[in-house]
């Protein structure tokens, strides 16, 4: 084993390199601190000291010894976990020597190696944004409610934000803006049950702060979705206390959750008081620019308490939702029903447990919390709220909870060998899949997943096209997951309808922000974090959600060969659409063409045509490309339908004959504008725009993802230039292979020149700032696409940690960017497995990174479950039916249960 040995002081660091570790150091080096340079900043520099050196772990020789961690230093009265920054730092598992005395080595290195796979850590206390973000990626929850991994000693502030959210629990707010009324519509943040908090002497209770919060260790268990927070806490009485908190989600009975809040004074005995709190008084101030529009949502009706059970009834200020949250504190230790008190709060109710404590003995105390919601008509019921809620307990939540995981890992996990940040990330970014909409499977809950799950208020919790990027995994793994999210979008149809007919069009106009009924939700004013300014917002214009809508229930239909679904649902869906379209379609006489104008595309920097007082722009090159496949599509899928089925969907989108064939010709004559490279314009007039300078701005302002509105605080605007927040025009590449992406436009009627991919990749590259998550992934397809396999890796790898980092500057704070969790897992299956399921039958050809040894997963695929395990040099696939399956161009037909093991050659 190939190793480095550490120790770290005060002012330096000492490396010693082991290429065989039964061999003395062949290496020493010594790194001094840079005094202007943050500890994590100092380490930095271990990686340019070791390049080009070859180690499978490190061991700390002076670790410090706690409990949670046994790679903790204390470098200048602070402390690090240089385990932890130096897996992020280098991919290796780190170890203390104690540890290796202790284990031995090879036992050690696994040891630390299996745990770093499956817990997402984080030490000591932050602040501000970079808090507010691992809150959001140390949530827990189960589709049907969200709770932020917040101390639960803590209450909303620059620091903290313990948010609980419900899946399709919305309220609106309207608030004058300028001289206008502002209506929005917000997932609502619900009273937080999740606070418990301690006391000694009958002080003031301890609330979360840095100065009594000596130290601090967060780790979520990925396997059972267990999270565990200790806390040491020194009053400022000299009281020290240590605190471990561990809470979970019922991925069962998904109304409850459960608290286990263990206590040990370290340094007395004496009087010691527990506190449990359901806080009503709660608003929605996790994203600080809405904080300008009413975000007070909840009216608190009731409270209630009885022995050890305390409740808060409710209802959302204007759209009448009701809910109840009660919860109820026991403990071995102490008889709550009998000695416990309860006080009203400001639109709260609080619990108050006193004992006699001695020290060094652990307190246990569980907390079990039930959240029920309903609607104007149908309030909870207290009764069946607190039968409930004495059926729970925190030993058969954790019970429920690792069932759930332990299923879903054997189904759904994606692993990985030789990489130890892929596997941790990919890990992560499935358990927040699932977190954000596993009880929707139900049937029993009318929403949908939101961009940002359920673990923040971006984009005031609204659906997007997002799903886009999240349905194909949900496909694959969850299919009935994924027919229950489109059948959100198939209950919102007549509201569609009626978007359409307020526009002046045809059909079905879903709408680009979508809550609870389905009516449009995008704002006409953006406020402007740099210039403190509204701008005008025409986001709404994004009619290419509804192709998205189109794009997802075709993959589902396609992919699971649900036929039934298609009947009842898909066609209706499907034609309603492609009505809206064909009304939205206007023929050009000069040309012969169709064009489709007053949209704008994925890219979002562009609204308009500079100087044009008309919104939107004209034949943008992924909406028409979407519409001409949409088309073909219902053309095709028409054939697979019996004809009394089509023509109950066909009269119930109002669609008829003259509808199908003027959607034919339509398909057929789309407009796009393509130079003699073969370049695709992004809209008409794209290329008659100047470019931007990006090295220059990026000179000025270092960070130029949001470059939109760098150019407004310039008085200028981003519709004048060349420049995109993220792929657009390419798009269509992304969600197809180039051979159906090539065949739509040769249908269009347009020939593109040998190496036109290219081309197209490279001239939109220059032109991206990646001011959207998304992006990344993207290109990271498109270069695989085009044989830049280091690029590709580079896109997939930023994607991959871009909540973990918050690369976007402290966005992840206000929720986790679901789209690309989920479009990595997807990207990981589709491209760098090599699984493609756009054919009839599933086809294999892998590109695995070099950074990979092996990679395994699962797929359902029309009815068959396969697994794969893909090498650099070979294929191992089994279904659990006969079937037929392409790998790398050839076809195998499948027995049942038995393996087939096929090698190929990397191109």
């Amino acid at each position: 084993m190939q190793l480095i040995k550490l120790r770290i002081e005060n002012d330096a660091m000492d490396i010693a390199y082991h290429p065989d570790s039964k061999q003395p150091a062949r290496a020493h080096y010594l790194i001094t601190y840079n005094p202007d340079q943050t500890i994590g900043e100092n380490l930095e520099n271990i990686k340019v000291r070791l390049a080009g050196l070859k180690f499978d772990a490190a061991i700390l020789e002076n670790g410090l010894n706690y409990p949670f961690s046994d790679t903790i230093v204390g470098v200048n009265y602070d402390r690090i976990d240089v385990g932890l920054a130096l897996t992020n730092l280098l991919n290796i598992p780190v170890v203390s020597q104690a540890t290796v005395q202790r284990l031995g080595l090879t036992k050690a290195v696994q040891q630390k190696a299996a745990y770093l796979r499956w817990h997402l850590d984080y030490y000591g206390q932050y602040f501000g944004a970079r808090n507010h973000g691992q809150e959001a990626m140390l949530t827990i929850g189960n589709g049907y409610f969200g709770l932020r991994g917040a101390y639960v000693e803590s209450h909303a502030d620059k620091d903290n934000y313990p948010g609980t959210y419900v899946a399709g629990l919305y309220d609106q707010q309207t608030t004058q803006i300028q001289g206008k009324d502002v209506t929005n519509e917000d997932l609502v943040n619900l009273p937080n049950a999740q606070f418990m908090t301690f006391g000694v002497d009958h002080q003031t209770p301890y609330t979360t702060n840095k100065h009594d919060l000596q130290d601090v260790y967060r780790s979520l268990d990925l396997k059972t979705g267990l999270l565990t927070t200790t806390e040491i806490v020194r009053l400022a009485s000299g009281h020290q206390v240590r605190v471990q908190v561990q809470k979970i989600a019922n991925m069962h009975d998904w109304h409850r959750y459960s608290i286990r809040y263990r206590v040990t004074p370290l340094n007395f005995s004496g009087s010691l008081q527990i506190y449990s709190e359901i806080d009503g008084s709660v608003v929605n101030a996790n994203v600080s620019r809405y904080n300008v529009f009413d975000q007070h949502h909840l009216q608190t009706l009731g409270i209630a308490s009885h022995g050890d059970t305390i409740a808060l009834s409710g209802q959302t200020r204007t759209s009448h939702r009701t809910y109840t949250v009660a919860s109820q504190l026991t403990s071995p230790d102490v008889d709550v029903a009998q000695t416990g008190q309860t006080s009203d709060q400001p639109a709260g109710v609080r619990q108050t447990v006193s004992l006699a404590v001695r020290v060094g003995q652990t307190y246990t105390f569980d907390k079990n919390v039930v959240i029920a919601t309903g609607s104007s008509t149908t309030a909870p019921v207290l009764a069946e709220v607190s039968a409930e809620l004495h059926q729970s307990s925190f030993d058969n939540t954790v019970k429920a909870s690792t069932a759930y995981w332990q299923a879903t890992w054997r189904d759904a996990d994606i692993q990985v060998d030789g990489d130890l940040t892929s596997q941790r990330m990919l890990r992560v970014n499935l358990y927040h899949s699932f977190v954000s909409a596993a009880a929707i499977e139900s049937g029993q809950i009318d929403a949908s997943v939101g961009a940002r799950g359920l673990h923040g208020e971006a984009y005031r919790g609204h659906v997007f096209w997002d799903e886009m990027f999240i349905l194909p995994f949900y496909t694959l793994h969850r299919p009935e997951l994924a027919k229950q999210l489109l059948l959100y979008r198939y209950r919102r149809l007549p509201a569609a309808r009626q978007n359409a007919q307020a526009a002046g069009f045809s059909g079905a106009m879903y709408p680009w922000q979508s809550a609870q009924t389905g009516d449009e939700q995008s704002q006409f004013t953006h406020l402007n974090p740099l210039t403190k300014t509204w701008d005008p917002d025409n986001s709404r214009l994004q009619r290419h959600v509804s192709l998205d809508i189109a794009y997802n229930v075709w993959f589902y239909v396609h992919a699971t060969h649900d036929q039934d679904f298609l009947s009842r649902y898909g066609m209706e869906m499907l034609l309603s659409i492609a009505a809206f379209w064909i009304s939205k379609a206007t023929y050009d006489q000069q040309t012969g063409r169709y064009s489709i104008r007053g949209v704008m595309g994925p890219d979002e920097f562009h609204e308009n045509y500079p100087n044009s007082d008309q919104a939107g722009l004209t034949n943008n090159a992924y909406t028409n490309i979407m519409v001409a496949w949409l088309f073909n599509t219902v053309s095709a899928l028409k054939k697979t339908l019996p004809a009394a089925a089509y023509e109950q969907a066909a009269s119930a989108a109002h669609f008829d004959a003259q509808l199908a064939t003027k959607m034919k010709t339509i398909s057929q004559h789309l407009t796009l504008e393509i130079n003699r490279s073969g370049v695709i314009a992004q809209f008409a007039g794209y290329f008659k725009l100047p470019a931007l300078d990006f090295r220059k701005y990026q000179q000025k302002y270092g960070n130029i993802s949001r470059m939109d509105r760098i150019l407004k605080a310039e008085g200028k605007t981003p519709d004048a230039y060349q420049v995109a927040k993220q792929a657009d025009a390419l798009m269509a590449f992304y969600n197809f292979d180039v051979s159906t992406v090539h065949a739509l436009i040769t249908k269009m009627g347009y020939q593109l020149p040998a190496a036109y991919l290219t081309h197209n990749i490279q001239y939109y590259l220059a032109r991206t700032t990646h001011g959207s998550t998304l992006s990344r992934i993207v290109y990271a397809v498109l270069e695989q696409l085009d044989g830049n396999y280091d690029e590709a890796w580079q896109l997939f790898s930023d994607a991959l940690v871009s909540d973990y980092y918050d690369i976007q500057g402290g966005t992840t704070a206000e929720g986790i960017h679901l789209g690309v969790m989920c479009a990595t897992l997807n990207l990981t299956t589709r491209n760098f497995g090599g699984v493609s399921p756009f054919g009839n039958q599933l086809r294999v050809s892998p590109q695995l990174p070099e950074q990979w040894q092996k990679l395994h997963f699962k797929h359902d695929f029309r009815g068959v479950h396969y697994d794969f395990t893909v090498t650099a040099t070979q294929i191992t696939v089994s279904a659990d039916a006969d079937c037929t399956i392409t790998i790398v161009g050839q076809d195998y037909h499948l027995k049942a249960h038995q393996p087939q093991t096929v090698a190929y050659e990397t191109n």
